[in-house]
């Protein structure tokens, strides 16, 4: 789910921190994100991956790892709500071990985050591993994220990106200000105070600086604070580093034969990867002549949003 209705605020509030510009070299991805896009995730990975590649983008794949107790509750409910016993299948699923098994076949790195996906990207373009995030979780900006890309898939012509620097220089709020902005509007974390609108969370942000200086200052019947209220441990998991180090990614060129030994052991469709590998390394080619001509000429660029789209359209008409 993510923060509640900061996308909104964002448009209404600042929109110059979202613009539809270039795709950033190297893009973590939040994989249960980019799985859940696809009624079969595998075939979905599989083509969407390879248009990343022919583009020259390099996605790094992050996988949740165990959760924070504080999401337990709200993964119970959403596990519930979709019919699991469990919210912590999703790590251990056959699906999953597919998904992370094809990822390898096809030469991109795959990398296990200690807990949330989304935070570990957002760390990721910190560390300077990755220039942006791709998630549709708004809690990748209280992460840290610089740079987060939306709706990044082949449905959607409207792909958006959001600059936390922009963002935070339009609103007036230090990183830390913000994060207690999207406490109070709502995150997975804990609960939010009753009857408090984007707009009234912000404008108290704003003033108090901190959610301690806001509780001080709302009227508690109109907006009852929740019982033991635990937004410092949100808090914290918005602001705290992660126990790990910077991964090494490596990018390597597909293995065609296992990608299609992968496959055919669920469905027949030779004939079908194999006629997508030869189109990937055509491309890539064209791509590779037509980068050292503009370098010969001067006229080097980076990859625009619009070229990555321009084939994912073509193929859904």
């Amino acid at each position: 789910m993510g923060i509640i209705k900061l996308a909104d605020l964002i448009r209404l509030e600042a929109p110059g921190a979202i613009s539809h510009k270039d795709i950033g070299k190297i893009i973590a991805l939040d994989t249960s994100i980019v799985m859940n896009q696809f009624r079969t995730p595998l075939t979905g990975l599989f083509f969407r991956t390879l248009t990343f590649l022919e583009h020259e983008i390099k996605p790094v794949f992050v996988f949740d790892g165990r959760p924070p107790g504080e999401k337990l509750a709200i993964l119970q409910k959403r596990a519930e709500a979709a019919g699991w016993r469990s919210p912590n299948h999703l790590g251990t699923s056959p699906q999953t071990k597919d998904c992370v098994h094809l990822l390898k076949l096809l030469g991109v790195p795959v990398v296990q985050a200690p807990g949330d996906a989304e935070a570990f990207c957002a760390w990721l373009v910190r560390q300077g591993a990755a220039e942006s995030v791709a998630s549709e979780d708004m809690d990748t900006l209280p992460f840290g994220a610089h740079v987060l890309i939306r709706q990044l898939n082949a449905k959607r012509d409207d792909i958006v990106e959001y600059s936390l620097p922009k963002l935070l220089e339009k609103l007036q709020l230090t990183h830390k200000e913000f994060v207690d902005l999207c406490i109070l509007l709502g995150c997975d974390y804990c609960d939010k105070i009753a009857g408090l609108g984007p707009k009234r969370a912000l404008r108290l942000i704003q003033k108090y600086r901190t959610i301690e200086n806001v509780v001080l200052h709302i009227n508690r019947k109109t907006h009852p604070v929740p019982d033991n209220w635990k937004y410092e441990d949100a808090r914290k998991l918005f602001v705290e580093t992660p126990h790990a180090e910077v991964p090494e990614l490596m990018w390597t060129e597909p293995d065609e034969e296992a990608l299609v030994g992968f496959f055919c052991k669920c469905t027949h469709v030779e004939e079908r990867v194999r006629r997508r590998m030869e189109r990937f390394r055509q491309i890539r080619e064209s791509t590779r002549k037509q980068r050292e001509e503009a370098t010969a000429a001067g006229q080097g660029r980076q990859t625009r949003m619009d070229d990555f789209f321009r084939v994912l359209r073509k193929r859904k008409q």
